[in-house]
């Protein structure tokens, strides 16, 4: 391979992540920072959970949005970290990988931890 090749690796998360961690992060920011919209009355035990969680702890509520929110940005820096020593140097595809981990979190940086790109034999 050429010195000035550049190497393109991406993989999507499986749809099991996808859906369980966008339906999970919208469920928080809709407690935290859109209350009224949120259907607690229909969830039974666990909107009466949801909703006592909003009434006595909002403040650690926000302050756990936040973190999470930080702890994604970190996730996806970590990405294009790895990304810079794995060898990935195609633009489109370090990209891909710093918007699917701020997005999804470990389960796209687990993928990407995952990948050994192949090595040139010694001779």
């Amino acid at each position: 391979m050429a010195e000035s090749e550049e190497v393109s690796y991406f993989r999507r998360t499986s749809l099991f992540w996808i859906v369980s961690i966008t339906f999970g992060l919208v469920h928080f920011t809709c407690i935290v920072f859109a209350p009224e919209l949120f259907p607690f009355q229909y969830l039974g035990p666990y909107g009466t959970f949801c909703r006592y969680l909003l009434d006595n702890h909002a403040d650690i509520l926000y302050k756990g949005w936040w973190a999470t929110f930080a702890v994604h940005v970190v996730e996806a820096l970590i990405a294009l970290k790895v990304c810079s020593n794995r060898g990935i140097s195609n633009t489109s595809s370090r990209c891909l990988w710093f918007v699917q981990t701020f997005l999804f979190g470990f389960a796209s940086l687990s993928l990407l931890l995952k990948y050994r790109p192949e090595r040139p034999k010694q001779h």
